[in-house]
């Protein structure tokens, strides 16, 4: 299945929001909505996080429809490094390899476009499957705590 990225954008907040009140979804992440998020309190976080110039947010969409499946981002952007997010929201794509290639976008896009020397992310050490995906996707681990992974993939045409 082919995707792509795009910018996030303020109508996507009358699909995000449902993506937001699911608690599935957010299992394994340390950052989870403490109320419900209306549709109106998605669109004021998205015009929010759009305004800041140390992050880059997308879309993940299918290519065949369009369809708005998820989100990416690039965080913390420095000189010459930024902090990695994802989650596919539509859990009909789950385990269909979406997050390994909108991974995949996300790392050209910060080393070709933004010219940064590495990403980083953290995960949960349950969250078994986005393990091996960053694995695979050339990410180690370069420490941990009681809960969760740091890694990095280093841009090796910088070094």
């Amino acid at each position: 299945m082919d995707i792509y990225i795009r910018p996030l954008k303020e109508e996507d907040a009358l699909i995000s929001y449902k993506w937001r009140n699911d608690p599935d979804i957010w299992q394994f992440t340390e950052k989870k909505p403490d109320k419900y998020i209306t549709p109106e309190i998605e669109l004021n976080w998205i015009r929010q996080v759009l305004q800041k110039n140390n992050e880059k947010r997308f879309a993940i969409c299918i290519k065949e429809t369009n369809e708005y499946i998820g989100n990416t981002q690039l965080t913390s952007i420095t000189n010459d490094s930024a902090e990695f997010h994802i989650f596919i929201g539509e859990k009909k794509y789950w385990g269909m390899g979406i997050a390994k290639k909108a991974l995949q976008l996300i790392i050209q896009y910060a080393f070709e476009e933004l010219k940064l020397k590495y990403i980083y992310l953290k995960v949960n050490k349950n969250n078994i499957r986005a393990i091996k995906v960053y694995i695979d996707s050339g990410f180690y681990i370069v420490s941990e705590d009681n809960t969760n992974l740091i890694m990095e993939l280093k841009n090796l045409f910088l070094t």
